[in-house]
């Protein structure tokens, strides 16, 4: 039976692996055991998804990336040339006894990217955190904690430093605030309604 997806002949898939149709996997990249990938997917040359990893519709991920287990891309997420995901928060290749560490000496932290969201180029995100969904993180940031829905950060370690619209057009907060005070209502030049984004997530914002 013919295959839905395309895949490079430098390719290496898992037949473990579950591809979704439309998919398009690129030179040197590798698919292991358990990994889920919807419809319409990029990889870009020498992507790596490891075991069990989760990944949704119309995914790209540019060259160099590597998404290890733990980590969950919904719908639309865009992953920018060589940025970086950890699955360890206290990472050791030994024990205190100078054993090797092996699966089972490990804790592992799960990272989740929401639909929409975009990673810059050579950005890294620590694990054990949310990226809400339509947020963009900048190219080189490094990123420790949750970013909101829509949430633009940047720097080292990252700061939110505004919102964005769907398009990716940073926001401005309206005048005319005539809606619920635990919401600021914010608009974009190119996304035509305002966004409600929440006064706790607003708060946050450093300018």
């Amino acid at each position: 039976m013919k295959q839905k997806f395309f895949s490079h002949p430098s390719a290496e898939i898992s037949p473990e692996a579950m591809i979704g149709e439309g998919t398009k996997i690129w030179h040197y990249c590798q698919i292991r055991e358990q990994a889920g990938m919807g419809k319409n997917c990029v990889l870009s040359k020498g992507v790596y998804i490891d075991v069990g990893v989760h990944i949704g519709d119309n995914v790209k991920i540019q060259n160099g990336v590597s998404i290890y287990h733990g980590v969950t891309l919904e719908d639309g997420v865009f992953c920018g040339p060589h940025c970086v995901f950890t699955n360890d928060k206290q990472p050791r290749a030994i024990n205190p006894d100078g054993s090797l560490k092996g699966i089972d000496d490990w804790a592992l932290s799960k990272t989740l990217v929401k639909k929409g969201a975009s990673i810059g180029a050579q950005a890294t995100i620590v694990c054990g955190i949310t990226i809400g969904q339509w947020a963009m993180i900048g190219s080189g940031a490094v990123v420790t904690r949750d970013v909101p829905p829509y949430g633009l950060v940047y720097g080292n370690p990252a700061r939110l430093r505004g919102f964005v619209c769907p398009y990716g057009y940073k926001m401005t907060k309206l005048a005319d605030q005539s809606h619920p005070e635990e919401f600021v209502l914010m608009k974009s030049p190119k996304f035509q309604r305002p966004i409600s984004i929440p006064l706790t997530d607003y708060a946050q914002m450093v300018v």
